[in-house]
């Protein structure tokens, strides 16, 4: 075997060990979002606090796959598509490291809530919104392990229908607030929580940049109408964080 192919076994092998590392790091933050819902209708306050510690494990992988991401870089300069691939990594890591962040905030909620009496019609369309945005999120983690990028994009294209129900539940806890004042305090923070939902599977970072990264990782940018609304889909590894 020459030096080239030893090279390139290896960096195959530190490329396989960090696909483990992100898919496992997305079963964690899955975790994180339906624990977090299920705790908010429950009001299990003990499940709120065990979302919240979680968050430090998901932090703790990021710098782990960063680490190995830069190592991997700096010793094999990889080029093209291998170039490609490490930098759509690192970008999915931070977008998971987000997602954790915004289930650790639902579960913030549910602490501050406790002591309220829950309102079980509308925690259905949190729970909704939420099964929808966990499904993305899994066909995300999917079409990366399998490096699909017509599944990833399917995800940012149906973005339009967690906009919908989050719309939705927006005007229901208005008019339920306005019904029933007494319930102010709960639905601002249903409201919070649903915002927090709603940014996973919306806005970058979080699930709808992922499906771009991983486009970019395994084709390139993608061309201009592959996205909704209108926009183009571009794609930029650089793109600045929102700060936790």
């Amino acid at each position: 075997m020459n030096v080239s192919e030893h090279t390139q076994r290896v960096f195959d092998s530190d490329l396989s060990k960090l696909t483990q590392m992100v898919a496992e790091m997305g079963g964690l933050a899955q975790k994180q979002v339906t624990d977090s819902i299920d705790a908010l209708a429950r009001h299990d306050v003990g499940l709120a606090r065990r979302v919240i510690a979680l968050d430090g494990t998901v932090d703790g992988m990021l710098r782990q796959i960063e680490e190995k991401a830069v190592a991997t870089i700096a010793l094999r300069q990889p080029m093209a598509f291998d170039l490609r691939a490490l930098v759509a990594m690192l970008r999915i890591a931070n977008d998971l490291e987000r997602i954790g962040d915004l289930a650790k905030n639902v579960g913030k909620r549910v602490i501050a809530v406790s002591g309220e009496n829950s309102q079980r019609s509308l925690m259905r369309g949190l729970r909704h919104l939420a099964t929808l945005v966990v499904a993305q999120l899994a066909v995300v983690l999917d079409s990366f392990v399998d490096r699909n990028p017509r599944n990833a994009l399917r995800v940012w294209q149906g973005d339009k229908e967690v906009d919908a129900l989050y719309v939705s539940l927006f005007r229901e806890l208005l008019t339920y607030t306005m019904e029933d004042p007494g319930t102010i305090s709960l639905c601002i923070h249903y409201l919070f929580c649903a915002k927090n939902i709603e940014r996973i599977g919306d806005q970058p970072p979080h699930a709808t940049i992922s499906p771009k990264a991983v486009h970019y990782m395994v084709e390139g940018p993608p061309s201009p109408a592959s996205g909704p609304k209108g926009d183009a889909m571009s794609y930029d590894p650089s793109e600045t964080m929102v700060p936790a």
